[in-house]
């Protein structure tokens, strides 16, 4: 079958020849497959494709650069980037950036592969129909000034024109499975069809009489309803930004009161001569059943991760025994392997406790519990468990307080511990053999601040936004060996409290990683109690 020609660009051989042979099986003809972007470049210069297929890392050009030159050669071809987990937040980036149809992660679902294929075609196609209407419509214009002296008769014909592509027009939107809504520059609801009133339960007559952002909202505020903005800026689009997709959004249904979640695909609509963007059409896509399956994926790990922890307690405490000698004496080999096996399965402890803690997290099932405690008592007691560590090291391992002897502060101490510890003992592994360590803890109008500061190796710019992220593991100069959750669970933490974690950083002369929590300070006569649950 020929459903049209497809360019596939992946500089990994293995997933090129996967494609090709998901293509045969399907009956795909017209494929083109290439291992470098820059061939596909020169290809793409003679050769019209109707869907566009690219990997996000590559060698000599990545994948928004390819699908940036892409989009210049053809503006209306749909386009889609693979790419990994790790990556997803870039893909939507790349979405806004550049107006990309699609991103599919790794391993991909073939189903949902060959779905988003088909569908990326025929939005091409149908891209490409409006686009040869629109020449119609100039062409027409050209012949009513050519044909001025008979008027009627041409105005006959293209009026019938453009009611039959009026009509055809009304039917998919009428009878379009996603809400679609059309808005101005301050989200003023203009129009909407019948799936759009379905889903926030309202006709369109009173839907016109609401801004959008009455009937969406998200934990992210994309819109910013002020009358001094231009128009393409509303939804967040610079002025060379014609699409725009929104995640994490949920539309409210005034009759059932469901919270129902999409996603939103806003395009922009130029307007007068000027060409200054004033409306936007949008395209409302349900997406409960693909937030449900995330939930369950989530549940099931959270599940596994917790009915290992007794196992691994069990092997461990064995071998704890065996050491301490509960079977005998051990000759010095024996001593080697079972303290081999013991140290992996304490990692791997380590590591089913950091993700069943991310799960806590992000879930909303873990509730702080805040009590007023000396601060300076909490630092002491993390600094002595960490000293023979850097002692081992013969690093220079130093404290100091700007704040009272006995103040204490508002926070759930088991948390707070936890990044503490986690903070130093990061600074502690990547700090060389005899380097230097500085702790400050102080209090600062109300606030706690808490840094560490080290003299190693340094981070380079180009990492320190990723730091932060869940399973970012090193710098480009060096991986750790970590799950990379460490610093992404102290975020939580920090954040969880209302505060702010960051890190300044130069190559070649040390790192400092710093948190602030505000308004926290309490009086040094308060003893240690629970206050509250947050």
């Amino acid at each position: 079958m020929s459903t049209g020609k497809i360019v596939v660009v992946d500089d990994e051989k293995m997933v090129t020849s996967a494609f090709k042979t998901l293509f045969k099986v399907e009956g795909f003809n017209d494929i083109h497959l290439f291992n470098s972007p820059k061939a596909a470049v020169e290809f793409l210069k003679e050769n019209v494709p109707d869907l566009i297929i690219s990997d996000f890392i590559m060698p000599e050009m990545n994948g928004l650069e390819f699908l940036r030159e892409a989009k210049k050669l053809y503006p209306e071809v749909s386009m889609i980037l693979l790419t990994g987990y790790a990556d997803k937040e870039n893909a939507i980036k790349a979405i806004n950036e550049i107006g990309l149809y699609k991103y599919i992660e790794k391993p991909w679902d073939n189903d949902d592969l060959l779905l988003n294929i088909k569908n990326g075609i025929e939005r091409s196609h149908l891209l490409e129909n409006l686009r040869n209407k629109i020449v119609e419509l100039e062409d027409a214009k050209a012949k009513l000034q050519e044909y001025s002296n008979d008027l009627e008769k041409i105005v006959a014909e293209r009026t019938a024109d453009l009611s039959e592509a009026n009509k055809k027009l009304s039917g998919i939107i009428n009878f379009c499975a996603d809400g679609i809504v059309i808005v101005d520059g301050e989200g003023h609801i203009m129009q909407v069809n019948p799936a759009c009133e379905n889903l926030v339960g309202l006709s369109e007559k009173s839907l016109c009489k609401k801004k959008f952002q009455e009937i969406a909202y998200s934990n992210v505020k994309e819109f910013n309803s002020s009358k001094n903005n231009k128009s393409g800026e509303i939804f967040g689009l610079g002025d060379d930004t014609s699409e725009i997709l929104l995640r994490d959004y949920y539309i409210v249904n005034a009759l059932s009161g469901i919270h129902t979640p999409v996603e939103i695909s806003f395009a922009a609509i130029s307007g007068d001569e000027t060409d200054e963007i004033n409306k936007f059409v949008g395209v409302i896509r349900d997406v409960s059943v693909q937030k449900e399956t995330e939930r369950l994926r989530e549940d099931f790990i959270a599940t596994l991760t917790h009915d290992m922890r007794t196992p691994l307690l069990a092997a461990i405490q064995t071998l704890k025994f065996f050491l301490e000698g509960a079977i005998g004496d051990l000759d010095e080999k024996q001593k080697v392997l079972l303290s081999t096996m013991l140290k992996s399965n304490e990692d791997l402890l380590g590591l089913v406790n950091a993700l069943l803690e991310v799960y806590r997290f992000e879930s909303g099932k873990l509730t702080l519990c805040k009590t007023a405690f000396p601060v300076k008592e909490l630092v002491e007691q993390c600094y002595s468990e960490l000293k023979p560590l850097a002692d081992k090291k013969a690093l220079k391992f130093s404290v100091k307080y700007e704040l009272d002897e006995n103040l204490n502060i508002c926070a759930d101490k088991g948390e707070i511990k936890r990044v503490i510890t986690n903070l130093c003992g990061n600074a502690i592994n990547y700090t060389n053999k005899g380097g230097e360590i500085k702790i400050l803890a102080k209090i600062q109008s109300g606030d706690f601040i808490f840094s560490v500061s080290d003299n190693g190796n340094g981070i380079p710019q180009v990492d320190i936004p990723n730091l932060f992220k869940r399973f970012s593991q090193g710098t480009t100069r060096k991986r750790s060996t970590g799950t990379g959750l460490g610093l992404y669970l102290s975020r939580q933490i920090i954040e969880a409290h209302g505060g702010k974690i960051w890190v300044d950083s130069k190559i070649d002369k040390g790192s400092e990683f710093s948190f602030l929590l505000t308004d926290v300070a309490l009086d040094e006569k308060v003893k240690e109690r629970q206050v509250s649950n947050g």
